[in-house]
């Protein structure tokens, strides 16, 4: 086998999702990536398929990967019981290992989901919450984000008690003996390792692109999709 269908293959996610792809194109056809990009699950399960490490690079390094909203609608519906959003996912996870994503602008804006979601469930033990929203990099909240974001307390204190503080409820602060137990999780499975990977790649493009490294203005540009 080749080198990239061996990485593949010791990820449980492509065991799963990889059985025998006939090429119908089901899972094309019920895709909703599909109706707004070039973007063609079939045509990447064929790729992965017949085993070339040159396509399976091109493929690692390119914008199409990250089309994949992860909806996973193809699954049900594959006759032979693949899963190509299973297999993507294993390549996303290789490209981010060998740094293959800094080829591909979608690529790139993976640091900013490791900067935003990915630290916020480090430091904070959420996804998202509303003060990491900021006003400036989603303009489409309009004027009235501006305002909540600047009185949050005074407008989440409406809904719950536990706003930012420890306790239960809603948006309530994590205590710091689950922050801890967040933080050993992240060490033991490697995650922080993983991240610490993303950041040097981004790094290095970042420096080749111009910019002072993965400064906070290349953040704010990949960010915007610039």
């Amino acid at each position: 086998m080749g080198k990239y269908y061996d990485m593949l293959s010791k990820d449980i996610r492509f065991l799963e999702g990889m059985k025998s792809c006939m090429s119908c194109g089901i899972c094309t056809a019920v895709c909703p990536a599909a109706q707004f990009y070039e973007y063609d699950p079939r045509q990447i399960v064929m790729i992965v398929q017949n085993n070339n490490d040159d396509e399976i690079e091109e493929l690692l390094k390119s914008e199409t990967i990250w089309y994949c909203g992860q909806c996973m609608s193809c699954r049900p519906r594959c006759p032979r019981a693949n899963t190509p959003g299973y297999i993507i996912q294993a390549l996303r996870k290789i490209s981010q290992q060998l740094g293959f994503f800094v080829h591909s602008e979608r690529g790139r804006q993976q640091l900013a989901i490791k900067r935003t979601v990915g630290e916020n469930i480090l430091n904070l033990g959420y996804c998202i919450t509303p003060k990491t929203i900021l006003p400036e990099l989603h303009p489409e909240q309009g004027g009235v984000w501006n305002w909540i974001h600047k009185n949050d307390n005074d407008f989440y204190s409406n809904f719950t008690s536990s706003y930012q503080k420890e306790g239960e409820g809603l948006l309530r602060k994590m205590s710091d003996e689950t922050m801890e137990e967040v933080s050993k999780i992240f060490e033991i499975s490697g995650a922080k390792d993983f991240y610490k990977t993303i950041e040097d790649f981004s790094d290095q493009v970042a420096r080749d692109m111009g910019y002072d490294g993965a400064d906070e203005n290349y953040f704010r540009d990949i960010y915007k999709g610039i």
